[in-house]
């Protein structure tokens, strides 16, 4: 036995050395640098969180939200989907107004930023300005959604839901807004996501909207009868649900795309109408319409009345129209004499070309 033990030693000492040998060439791949960086370079850590790709670059204006205090808009700027800059490119304004805009705007913008949505903390000592800076956020993420749907869908994507809102149609009695939601190019719901309140206005309200709700949806346009004792109410809503079909993307019945080459998708023609800009005289908003990313026709759908206004609207409107058709965008001068009605003719042509181009 003392003899045998020396063979039987060395016989252990092999196996060993093979059994070790074996591990270590098991143990390569995952301790070699190359494999290591090959595997870890497609697995950033932040990749969980990222937007995903090929969503909406470009900037998106909001329907101007009314407050007790004035008017909020907000404008983001959008890279593959995510809100890369917020602003607000209107405000209340006017004594203590310009204080609390100066202090809370700033702080509203890094948590639009932030947040990546609408639904962000309001400021306090700023509630109104808050509460319409969101609604505003809220209307341009709607559009924005609505241009990745389309520049998603491309031909084959017409069932997509896409959810439009409205701009706001002031009535005597309060303002309008409606949010459509559109699929296969029909609408497939209807809402009023603002209307009349307080007094007489709640019980008209509550009597009205849900017809005007299902008549959108049946007749799939504005094209829908006032309700009987609601004609402020009947005609806001129409208003503002020609807006939301005017921004909701060229693709389907309801639209007004007629491309010339049939299933060409980007040579067809959409129709936008701008948020409304408030003016000292009164409201102004414009529609264009686009074709092949050019504007072939703008006009204005709403703007100041009565008096010397009309005068001055009659003037310059038609020359603005022709300035806007002939430059393809909001760079054109104001026409003398209507200083105001330029000023708010060019800012509702903006949004209009924002939402145009999202």
């Amino acid at each position: 036995m003392r003899k045998s033990h020396p063979v039987r030693r060395a016989v252990l000492a092999g196996a060993a050395t093979v059994s070790g040998i074996v591990l270590l060439l098991s143990l390569k791949p995952a301790t070699d640098p190359g494999a290591a960086q090959a595997a870890g370079g497609q697995l950033p850590p932040a990749a969980a969180g990222q937007a995903p790709q090929g969503g909406v670059n470009g900037a998106v204006t909001g329907d101007a939200a009314q407050t007790q205090y004035g008017p909020v808009q907000v404008r983001v700027t959008m890279t593959n989907g995510k809100i890369t800059k917020a602003e607000a490119v209107r405000t209340p304004q006017g004594g203590r107004s310009d204080q609390i805009t100066a202090s809370a705007v700033p702080r509203l913008n890094q948590a639009a930023v932030a947040a990546q949505s609408a639904d962000i903390d309001a400021v306090s000592g700023a509630t109104y300005t808050s509460a319409g800076y969101k609604k505003s956020l809220q209307s341009a993420l709607d559009k924005a959604k609505a241009a990745a749907g389309a520049a998603q869908g491309g031909g084959a994507g017409a069932g997509t839901a896409r959810t439009v809102t409205g701009s706001v149609a002031q009535t005597q009695y309060g303002p309008v807004q409606v949010r459509i939601t559109v699929a296969g190019g029909k609408i497939t719901k209807a809402e009023a996501v603002q209307a009349p309140k307080g007094g007489r206005s709640d019980q008209i309200t509550s009597a009205s909207v849900p017809r005007l709700n299902q008549a959108a949806v049946a007749a799939g346009t504005a094209q829908i009868d006032s309700v009987s004792g609601a004609t402020y109410t009947s005609a806001g809503y129409k208003k503002s649900l020609q807006s939301a079909l005017d921004k909701a993307p060229a693709g389907g019945g309801s639209s007004q795309a007629s491309g010339a080459g049939g299933g060409g998708g980007q040579a067809g023609t959409r129709t936008v109408t701008g948020s409304v800009a408030q003016t000292q005289y009164g409201p102004v908003q414009v529609r264009v319409t686009v074709t092949d990313g050019k504007i072939t026709k703008a006009e204005a759908v709403q703007a100041p009345k009565g008096g010397r206004s009309d005068q001055i609207t009659s003037a310059s409107v038609p020359r603005l129209n022709q300035a806007a058709v002939a430059a393809g965008t909001a760079q054109i001068d104001s026409v003398s004499g209507a200083t105001y009605t330029s000023a708010g003719y060019k800012k509702s042509l903006q949004s209009a070309l924002d939402q145009a181009g999202g």
